[in-house]
């Protein structure tokens, strides 16, 4: 135990297939992974046996919702990162998708419940589709702190990232990474290991990839990453505004494509 994290665990929330929990794993940490989705949840199960069995994971098929108790569940069926428990979110997805969500039930847990439980991990990795902000909001009940956490922006605009911002600044977190997520195939684990054990690993698509020391990139303050943060916004917005004009492979040289990122938050 070090500053109130158990320095070997690690939470998965937002499990998914398992990319990203096989990965903490392999490296040798402890990992509770947190799965809304019962087929996805069954399917991780099987993947990762082995590690079930010798007691190196815990798999919790639950929400993460503000309260404990049943709730909806919006399941897209074009593409299963798209899950989420909230109905603004989801029509957005659909939208997407072209295909409407379909809804389910499912066990809500306050995330503060979950923590109370298995203890405070070194590292939170968070991907919830929107509701990534409720385990932050747990954290304010206790005064240990995951070293690091990660996080996908939950809207593409200025108020709601310097909400969250503000938020990870009073949980005491104050150096940030702002790391691109669709080109993850690409990275590779550091040699010697910053983070557990060196693995040869390759990362898929719908991973999260490297974590804390290894994440790529620099660690910047808060003003630079909410920079670079409405960088991001701000190329995502015009490019989603010239496929619609269909002058999307026009201008695709001048205005790139800028991906999706998620944010990588430490403690000093």
């Amino acid at each position: 135990m070090s500053a109130g994290y158990q320095e070997d665990l690690i939470y998965d929330v937002g499990l998914h297939k398992g990319e990203d929990s096989e990965f903490y794993l392999k490296k040798g940490f402890r990992v509770v992974a947190i799965e809304a989705l019962p087929a996805l949840a069954e399917s991780a199960a099987e993947r990762l046996r082995g590690y079930l069995s010798n007691g190196q994971l815990i798999i919790l098929n639950v929400a993460v919702a503000e309260r404990d108790g049943p709730l909806t569940y919006f399941e897209n069926l074009r593409c299963s990162l798209w899950g989420t428990t909230l109905p603004e979110r989801a029509e957005k997805n659909d939208k997407w998708a072209k295909q409407s969500s379909v809804q389910l039930t499912v066990q809500g847990v306050n995330f503060a419940n979950i923590l109370r439980k298995y203890g405070i991990p070194y590292y939170l990795k968070v991907d919830i589709e929107g509701a990534d902000k409720l385990c932050l909001e747990a954290l304010k009940d206790f005064k240990g702190r995951p070293k690091y956490i990660s996080m996908e922006p939950r809207e593409p605009s200025t108020k709601d990232l310097r909400r969250e911002f503000a938020l990870l600044r009073a949980l005491g977190y104050s150096r940030f990474k702002v790391v691109r997520q669709d080109t993850v195939v690409e990275q590779e684990c550091p040699y010697p290991a910053k983070e557990g054990h060196y693995v040869y690993h390759h990362f898929e698509a719908d991973a999260s990839g490297l974590f804390g020391e290894e994440a790529p990139g620099d660690w910047v303050d808060e003003a630079e990453a909410i920079r670079v943060c409405r960088s991001i916004f701000f190329k995502s917005k015009l490019s989603t505004q010239l496929s619609r004009m269909h002058l999307r492979r026009l201008f695709q040289r001048i205005v790139p494509d800028p991906g999706w990122y998620d944010i990588h938050a430490a403690m000093e």
